[in-house]
């Protein structure tokens, strides 16, 4: 069997989420609205098929919705842009620190970023 790799996947929000959800706002206190509000998760699927599990509210078969509200609400589309240059990683904890250090970083540049 091959050893599952996850990779890193950025989406796009429209940018009302940060007028309408409070949460987001806050944690993003440095955001000056003039680059994109973005949403960055990991993944062992596509990041085309994990979008639409987001968009869709997938549940698992114990009935755990696995998907984000914030992006099945505001999730507009890929940036591969902001993530094509970060290789699979083969293990979910390598994942799960790429994704902060990913989102981290965007929010340093000026983002709003989402991330779990």
């Amino acid at each position: 069997m091959p050893a599952t790799a996850y990779t890193i996947y950025v989406i796009e929000l429209s940018r009302r989420v940060f007028s309408e959800n409070r949460r987001f706002r806050e944690a993003n206190p440095q955001f000056n609205g003039v680059l994109q509000c973005l949403y960055v998760g990991m993944t062992s699927k596509t990041p085309r098929i994990r979008f639409e599990q987001h968009r869709t509210g997938y549940r698992n078969q114990k009935g755990h919705n696995l998907s984000s509200s914030i992006v099945r609400k505001y999730g507009m589309y890929l940036r591969p842009s902001l993530y094509n240059h970060i290789q699979p990683l083969k293990t979910r904890a390598e994942a799960l620190r790429m994704e902060e250090t990913l989102a981290l970083e965007l929010r340093r540049k000026g983002y709003a970023v989402w991330f779990n």
